[in-house]
């Protein structure tokens, strides 16, 4: 039986989460949200080690993978934003370096064509792990308030919405260099092929 398409499925599954981990926390069912949070977390996990194990990348799974990750997160900014949980800034700041990094990719590729080798740099993945942690660590907190237990304390969260800044300040920043450093080269060889 093949299964080269499950990791592409998880991340349809994981997809499919994001409305019912809004849903939950708008319901401020904050541990069913961490329990669904986690169930999203697993089959990010369990996605990449099936590709990279068996071989089973694909073109479609490179988009799909980023493109999960980034619904999941944005949609948790802007709910707890919204629930006033997570300053609004923060969320902004958040969902701006990932429509920035869309917006490029667009454009890169109706003027350039795939971009080859593509794939999150060690940045990126920093940054997703670091938004990951302070989500769940503000999700933590206010499930746990209603018990009057206060973990993780605020000061911990403070220093972690930091950390989210300067992890998405950076990485963005890292992509909009390495893919314009691309595009330029792109530009160049393009132009000698017109030349030719």
């Amino acid at each position: 039986m093949n299964l080269r398409w499950l990791p592409n499925g998880l991340c349809v599954l994981r997809m499919l989460l994001v409305l019912p981990v809004a849903w939950l926390l708008l319901r401020g069912e904050f541990i069913l949200t961490l329990v669904v949070f986690f169930i999203a977390a697993v089959t990010d996990a369990a996605d990449g080690f099936l590709a990279k194990r068996y071989h089973w990348e694909s073109e479609l799974g490179k988009i799909l993978d980023p493109l999960a990750d980034k619904l999941l997160l944005i949609t948790v900014f802007v709910t707890l934003a919204n629930l006033q949980l997570v300053p609004v800034w923060l969320a902004a700041l958040a969902v701006l370096r990932d429509l920035i990094i869309t917006i490029g990719a667009i454009f890169y590729r109706v003027l350039y064509g795939p971009i080859v080798g593509a794939a999150p740099t060690l940045l990126s993945k920093l940054n997703t792990l670091v938004q990951i942690m302070y989500v769940c660590g503000v999700v933590s907190a206010a499930a746990l308030h209603g018990m009057d237990i206060s973990w993780p304390p605020a000061w911990l969260l403070n220093s972690g919405s930091g950390v989210v800044v300067l992890t998405t300040l950076f990485s963005g920043s890292d992509y909009v260099l390495t893919y314009s450093k691309r595009a330029a080269l792109a530009h160049r060889e393009k132009r000698l092929t017109r030349g030719h």
